[in-house]
């Protein structure tokens, strides 16, 4: 059997395990309730729907577009930084458009990357973050993120312990899967320090819209300095409900946009062009839709966590993003989060993300998605509680 090197240096999929297990109990004729994927289920909003079937009735859009998105929609992300963060962008020079934030990502790590180059990424992450360099033949430094770390304290030994020096910086908050949040005070000290250490930061704010209680995600981008040394991923897929859609984009420094784009324009096309005109009406259209989403996961987080303390499993209950990042109560951390989430499964039918699938310092935890209505996180909770209940007495 043929072996090949970059393949040799990703690990066994662990969420495969579960997925699989899902797949044979449904087969079997098991009710799972899915809190796995962070997979919207709800419909994208009208009126953006409308708009991709107007712009695919028009013959002139079924050509080939421009790698890095039409001008129309740089400039409408370029306003909405303007409305949301009063940041300035130039949508020639410091926006692109990517296929999905993931896409972009790793070809942005193909761009900029060379082999034995060094990568500051969370741990845990959401797995792009370090294995999109892992593929581009970059070596990794994890960062542990949890309780009791300051993750600022966490990335100065990193740098100072490190040889070669590090390159490049990621950060994402609202982190998935953690949920932990920052302000725009933290932002400024990461670019500071990037500046004294010559880092590369990559931030991503994808969930920088699904926020709870009154919090506000800031943009790396409004921290003085920012584009000297920093760009910023953000995507369309939880915000509008879009996440077949593949719509994401990054701004920021100037010349990190134009080593994307170099690169883009080898490996693709863009994506369809009325999916990108679709894009411009929801970020340039209402945003009603974006309060009733983003309201829908607050809902969904209260029943879930209200639910879950009530049968005493205290978890985190977080300020932003579509999941709940929940510790393992301690009678069942000794199997691990790969067996507690198997055991999970078949024993409750609910599926959720072992955490150390995100890095070995999620071990402890599992990622809950809030992607069920509350009808079915109830009843989920139910099977929960008796799976926990049988646990513990045992």
């Amino acid at each position: 059997m043929r072996e090949f090197e970059k393949i040799k240096r990703l690990p066994p999929y662990v969420f495969a395990v579960v997925n699989q297990l899902k797949m044979e109990l449904r087969h079997a004729g098991e009710d799972i309730i899915d809190f796995g994927m962070g997979n919207p289920d709800q419909p994208t909003p009208k009126h953006i729907v409308e708009k991709l079937c107007e712009a695919a009735q028009d013959g002139r859009n079924h050509r080939y577009s421009v790698s890095k998105g039409i001008i129309g929609l740089r400039k409408a992300i370029c306003h909405w930084y303007k409305t949301k963060f009063n940041v300035d962008l130039d949508p020639e020079t410091e926006a692109i458009v990517t296929i999905g934030s993931k896409e972009g990502l790793a070809h942005l790590a193909v761009a900029i990357t060379s082999p034995g180059d060094l990568i500051l990424t969370p741990n845990p992450a959401y797995p792009i973050h370090p294995y999109g360099f892992i593929i581009a033949g970059a070596d990794i430094r994890h960062i542990p993120m949890g309780p009791g770390r300051d993750y600022i304290e966490e990335i100065t030994s990193a740098v100072r312990d490190s040889w070669p020096r590090p390159k490049i910086l990621i950060v994402n908050f609202p982190s998935n899967p953690t949920g932990e949040v920052v302000d725009l005070a933290f932002y400024q000290k990461i670019v500071d320090f990037a500046k004294e250490h010559e880092l590369i930061v990559i931030s991503d704010i994808a969930y920088a819209e699904i926020t709870f209680d009154d919090y506000v995600c800031p943009s790396i981008m409004q921290a003085e300095g920012a584009k000297d040394v920093a760009v910023e991923f953000y995507s369309l897929s939880k915000t509008y409900n879009m996440p077949g859609w593949r719509i994401g984009f990054m701004v920021g420094n100037k010349d990190v946009v134009a080593a994307l784009g170099k690169i883009k324009s080898y490996l693709d096309y863009g994506t369809f062009q009325p999916l990108q005109i679709a894009a411009c009406a929801a970020l340039n259209g209402p945003q009603d839709c974006v309060h009733e989403i983003r309201q829908m996961y607050q809902s969904r987080r209260d029943v879930l966590v209200q639910g879950l303390h009530k049968m005493g499993w205290m978890v985190e209950s977080p300020k932003a993003g579509m999941f709940v990042w929940a510790e393992i109560p301690d009678e069942f951390k000794s199997m691990g989060s790969l067996e507690f989430s198997k055991n999970l499964l078949k024993e409750a039918g609910v599926a959720v993300s072992p955490g150390v699938g995100f890095g070995e310092y999620g071990d402890h935890y599992v990622r809950i998605a809030l992607i069920e209505n509350e009808h079915r996180t109830r009843q989920a909770l139910r099977g929960i509680r008796q799976f926990l209940h049988a646990g513990a007495s045992t």
